[in-house]
């Protein structure tokens, strides 16, 4: 049948392009437009849609703003932010976006955008529950003006920097603004336990325990050793050795709770 989608922008230009590239993808069958987050609330009140490309600065009820509304609907539609900013990408794939598009649009990007939003489709209408997206299987990273994305399962271990914290992956450390206490809501049921007050720690990823000078505990990743507080070292060895024992260490994410 194709996919029905809803495209918002404030900006005429731009929300005709956005609807001539949707028009031209072959897995859309029905292009709507709105100017302005109200007349798209309405729309979507009174229609169903798959997916609704959003624009987030806009005046009134920015996108975020809608998005967040829609995705307390009982049948939301997928979301997909268009923006000309990468400051919010957090904050989108937050509120569980499928995808972040960057201004000006390319066209391979919105083809894998639509594509997820097909497979989402595809899986409703089988009758099976759909997966809903990892809104935080990646996280992106601002360094000299350009943004990247680190993703989870390549980070071993995570640092408390004030309001910042520190990825250390093998090809580097990245600096992202979130507290760790945040983080850890995220990313603890992917694999990741809070082992110190500043460290979250990739359980797949740990090789050994080893105790420092101090006595003191260490989790040792290849890297880097993370220190482990007294009072979480029992649950870590407890949740190591379960995982050893299901043959689940050196595989990130399997040892979810």
């Amino acid at each position: 049948m194709g996919l029905r989608v809803l495209a918002v922008d404030d900006v005429a230009p731009a929300l005709d392009e956005l609807c001539r590239l949707l028009r031209e993808a072959p897995e859309v069958a029905e292009v709507a437009a709105a100017g302005d987050t109200v007349s798209a609330l309405k729309l979507i009140q009174a229609e169903a849609f798959d997916a609704v490309f959003l624009d987030i600065s806009m005046p009134g009820m920015d996108g975020l703003e809608l998005a967040s509304l829609l995705a307390k609907l009982a049948q939301p539609p997928e979301i997909i932010f268009v923006t000309a900013h990468e400051r919010h990408a957090l904050a989108a794939y937050g509120i569980g976006a499928v995808d972040y598009l960057l201004k000006p649009l390319r066209a391979e990007r919105l083809a894998a955008a639509l594509a997820k939003v097909s497979r989402l489709a595809s899986a409703d209408e089988a009758g099976r529950a759909p997966s809903s997206p990892d809104s935080m299987a990646a996280l992106p990273v601002e360094s000299a003006g350009r943004t990247r994305f680190v993703r989870r399962a390549d980070v071993r271990f995570a640092e408390a920097h004030g309001d910042y914290v520190r990825l250390h992956t093998p090809a580097g450390v990245h600096l992202v603004r979130m507290p760790i206490s945040r983080l850890e809501e995220y990313w603890s049921g992917s694999g990741f336990a809070r082992v110190h007050r500043s460290f979250l720690i990739s359980l797949g990823f740990v090789v050994e325990l080893r105790s420092d000078s101090a006595g003191g505990l260490l989790a040792h990743t290849d890297a880097g050793d993370v220190p482990v507080s007294r009072r979480h070292g029992r649950e870590l060895r407890e949740r190591l050795l379960q995982a050893a024992q299901r043959g689940e260490l050196g595989d990130p994410g399997a040892t979810a709770p």
